[in-house]
């Protein structure tokens, strides 16, 4: 099975810039996207042969979340249950056969940390609900978690160091959920790789020169990593400031 997740950044702005043939070459059986700043009935895109799940944020044209699966899921549920986060439209949850999948985008701590306070109850709050949902069935987690979490996970962690997606803070809120029982399947298969990121800003041709960040991820229950066959970055997948990561498992 082949998933695949996408922070399109505005997906009626990318469904401009190549994102239907995007999707089919993926050969996907799932993709997730974050950031998709549209309702459903916004969008005009419904690929054959696949279930369309959609959670918006109340503020239009902002965050919200998608998933595109060829397997219908057992059950789906939208948000944590917990009504101060769940109004961004940020997460989905999808119950399968041998495991649930959770689509995230977590929020971003903004210029000048505006909102790391903020992040930091919505971190505690997603990993108690994770760590719930994998009691009783592997979770694989996936989507754009803006955090870097190691130095090699970014072109320049030494400028960068107290800057929103590289703070103390939030790294150590990331380990915290690698503690709960979740492994980085692209860590997983390639521990000290290099040079490999999932976003770049669109300021000074960083794309180009790849100075980025690998703020994108596959999480996975480490009693699934059994399951696992391979994780990869989609770099040369275009269409967004963020491009595509996937990952490959056997069931």
């Amino acid at each position: 099975m082949r998933l695949v997740s996408w922070n399109v950044n505005g997906v009626r702005a990318c469904l401009k810039s190549g994102f239907e043939e995007a999707f089919d070459a993926f050969g996907a059986d799932i993709v997730c996207l974050q950031e998709t700043k549209a309702r459903p009935e916004q969008v005009d895109f419904a690929p054959e042969g696949c279930h369309a799940y959609w959670n918006a944020a109340q503020k239009k044209g902002y965050s919200g979340t998608a998933v595109f699966t060829r397997t219908k899921p057992l059950e789906e549920s939208f948000g944590m249950g917990i009504e101060e986060h769940d109004k961004e439209g940020r997460v989905i949850t999808l119950e399968f056969e041998r495991f649930r999948l959770v689509n995230v985008y977590t929020p971003n701590s903004q210029d000048e940390l505006r909102r790391l306070a903020y992040r930091m109850e919505w971190e505690d709050a997603f990993r108690a609900y994770v760590s719930g949902l994998a009691q009783d069935k592997p979770v694989v987690i996936c989507g754009d978690m803006n955090v870097a979490h190691r130095e090699i996970d970014l072109a320049r962690p030494g400028p960068n160091r107290r800057h929103a997606g590289f703070t103390d803070e939030e790294r150590e809120k990331f380990s915290a959920l690698l503690d709960a029982g979740f492994v980085d399947t692209f860590r997983h298969f390639y521990p000290e790789k290099t040079r490999a990121y999932s976003w770049w800003s669109y300021r000074a041709n960083a794309r180009s020169r790849n100075v980025g960040w690998r703020i994108d991820y596959f999480l996975a229950s480490a009693d699934f990593v059994p399951m696992l066959a391979d994780a990869s970055i989609l770099c040369d997948v275009h269409g967004s400031d963020h491009c595509p990561v996937m990952l490959d498992i056997r069931l």
